[in-house]
């Protein structure tokens, strides 16, 4: 299947920011900062297609934990995707975002390229405003608030987004997940705002 989503990424955990686990100055991340990693993804797909499917204006969220003692540190997730999709195109964006279409996400979604385990995925409402002192949220499941980008940072990339691309570091207000295993609320941590552009 052809397919191809293009726009606006952000996304936020539990580390201290500046998050370890990104480039920071070109410097290769390292271990997140209490060693089990928390957080939630969302992408705001500005133009997307897969094969013949229209996938712009719609948007997708991910509940993501990992434990870096754990051998081979495989994620456990669930993804949420656009409600006002109808049956094709959510089914394209869980196929994109799970990994089953291939494409160039095994070179940037860590969940793909690793042994990880999907706890499933759902339609849900979707609401995104990527923007210092943006959020996103999915429903009653996921909702980020985010404020002030950190001062004087150095580039900072983020493998998913990709390094290539230009990103920005901000501080998370509140990140609140609740799914089951993946439930947890955390304040005043990181945050990261780029752009993506995905392909088969």
């Amino acid at each position: 299947m052809a397919w191809r989503l293009r726009g606006t990424y952000l996304e936020a955990c539990n580390c201290e920011a500046i998050c370890q686990c990104r480039r920071i100055g070109g410097r290769q991340g390292g271990r997140s900062t209490y060693g089990i990693c928390e957080g939630a993804l969302s992408w705001a797909i500005e133009d997307g297609h897969a094969d013949g499917v229209d996938l712009a204006g719609l948007g997708v969220v991910l509940a993501v934990r990992y434990s870096d003692d754990e051998p081979g540190s495989p994620w456990t997730f669930f993804v949420y995707v656009d409600e006002r999709g109808d049956d094709a195109q959510r089914e394209a964006l869980a196929a994109i975002f799970t990994g089953d279409l291939g494409g160039t996400t095994v070179e940037h979604l860590p969940w793909v390229w690793k042994e990880s385990d999907l706890l499933g995925w759902r339609a849900a409402p979707i609401d995104v405003e990527h923007a210092r002192r943006g959020r996103f949220s999915a429903g009653r499941s996921v909702t980020l608030r985010v404020g002030d980008p950190v001062a004087e940072q150095e580039p900072v990339t983020c493998v998913i987004p990709g390094h290539e691309r230009d990103g920005e570091e901000l501080h998370a207000e509140l990140l609140s997940v609740t799914e089951g295993p993946l439930s947890f609320k955390v304040t005043d941590r990181c945050a990261y705002l780029s752009t993506f552009d995905y392909s088969s």
